[in-house]
């Protein structure tokens, strides 16, 4: 034993100490030194990227998704730089984990594909949670809008989850956009009926209604002779709450109205002729 020690002399000892021991000591010390001071500058940055962020007023899952991501892409660089410093060869690892980026890429399109429309919905924001919209053929209310689907619970109370992707490439009809909504409705009388007195039955019905908007002015007038009719079409502007209750309650009235002004209501009807061939 001792001629094996005795095999490493002091200046052996020394040597090693200043071209190995010492120069790693100071590679592990800058490395750790890069990852702490490189997390306390990414804790920094996000601190303001929030705070930016909550001054513009985006959704509040939008900013933490960003955030997670961000947050994620530094502390990489970050890692790197530690591996940088401890000679590790980080070109080899930043070319894995591209085309390992890139693989699951590939087999996740259709999820990127919602993701990108879901980041997109967030940010334009074209409805909001509440909303009620028709989009990708379907349409209820707004429950819930996440990164990769968003929530819609019908007038029935259905639970439908569609694919952003399907949301964001169509048409979008919000409904609840506009504070105001114009109710179009199409009421029909018999060619035998006062078409005049109609008119005026239909304008004191609008008066009547206190939901029913003075401005913009609601619209009575004869639209169409049809086959069967003489159409009216009758086109009040109410608050968008009230659009179905003065919708419903509207169609009911005229028929109790109409009935009882005797102003006949048709409807569809055929006449058949019977003729009688003489037998020879």
């Amino acid at each position: 034993m001792e001629e094996k020690l005795s095999l490493f002399s002091a200046s052996d000892v020394e040597r090693y100490i200043n071209d190995y021991a010492i120069p790693w000591v100071i590679n592990i010390a800058m490395a750790i030194a890069i990852y702490v001071i490189g997390r306390i500058v990414v804790g920094f940055l996000l601190s303001i990227f929030r705070r930016v962020m909550s001054k513009s007023k985006y959704d509040d899952m939008l900013v933490d998704f960003l955030e997670a991501i961000l947050s994620a892409i530094l502390m990489l660089f970050v890692i790197v730089a530690s591996l940088d410093q401890l000679g590790v060869d980080t070109t080899s690892l930043v070319a894995i984990l591209g085309a390992a980026g890139l693989a699951i890429g590939l087999s996740l399109q259709d999820s990127l594909k919602n993701f990108a429309a879901g980041v997109m919905l967030l940010v334009f924001k074209p409805f909001k949670a509440g909303d009620f919209v028709e989009a990708a053929g379907t349409a209820g209310s707004i429950k819930k809008i996440g990164i990769f689907t968003t929530t819609m619970n019908t007038p029935d109370n259905k639970e439908i989850i569609v694919p952003n992707g399907n949301v964001y490439s169509g048409n979008i009809t919000n409904y609840s956009a506009k504070d105001t909504r114009r109710v179009d409705m199409v009421v029909g009388i018999g060619y035998d009926a006062d078409l005049l007195k109609a008119k005026q039955v239909l304008q004191e019905m609008i008066a009547a209604d206190d939901r029913i908007l003075a401005e913009p002015a609601p619209t009575v007038a004869v639209s169409e002779l049809a086959d069967s009719s003489v159409n009216f079409v009758v086109r009040p502007w109410v608050n968008a709450a009230d659009f179905w209750a003065v919708k419903f309650d509207f169609t009911e009235q005229v028929k109790l109205r109409f009935d009882k002004e005797g102003i006949s209501i048709p409807f569809p009807q055929m006449d058949v002729h019977l003729h009688k061939e003489d037998s020879e």
